[in-house]
């Protein structure tokens, strides 16, 4: 049995309601995937606070019609489409995405969407090399303390070399 026109108003309410909550949408191709990988890439994905939404590419077509900021988007609707939507961690997102496409080796990234620009595979991956949001507060913390700890030293080198000077000059005074 088909879907009623209000079930499909439903549905692109709901994408709408997403995406204008997203950041990022990526556009998987995920034919050959089974019920279980698609579950698999769903809860992968909710620690970065990404969602996974298989719909037809008309219905997505209603979604983005009129929001020029995902208007980009019509691109890539052909085909078997899954939609990766994101916000939040977006490098951590598509890390999943990755991760899920080397164990699977079944899923292939059609390409995103990005604050209204369009993705190629070569920039999503980029994204996903980046370092998590941890690590660069990490490195971040690391250079600040590193920078502290010299001026801390050389503030103590000041007292320290006059000291050593007077204590030179004292010392050839004396002689």
């Amino acid at each position: 049995m088909g879907r009623t026109l209000e079930s499909k108003q439903q549905i692109v309410e709901e994408l709408k309601q997403l995406l204008g909550e997203a950041e990022m949408a990526l556009v998987l191709d995920y034919q050959g995937l089974s019920i279980k990988e698609m579950s698999d890439l769903r809860t992968r994905l909710q620690a970065s606070n990404g969602v996974c939404k298989v719909t037809k590419n008309t219905l997505m077509r209603l979604a983005i019609d009129g929001d020029s900021a995902w208007s980009d988007l019509k691109s890539l609707l052909s085909g078997t489409n899954a939609f990766v939507l994101v916000k939040g961690d977006v490098g951590g997102a598509v890390k999943a995405v990755q991760s899920f496409q080397k164990d699977t080796k079944k899923s292939e990234t059609k390409g995103g969407l990005f604050e209204g620009k369009l993705l190629s595979q070569d920039e999503i991956k980029a994204i996903g090399d980046l370092p998590s949001k941890e690590a660069l507060m990490a490195q971040i913390a690391g250079a600040v303390n590193a920078v502290a700890t010299k001026v801390a030293v050389g503030i103590n080198e000041v007292p320290s070399g006059l000291a050593r000077a007077l204590k030179q000059h004292a010392e050839s005074g004396d002689s």
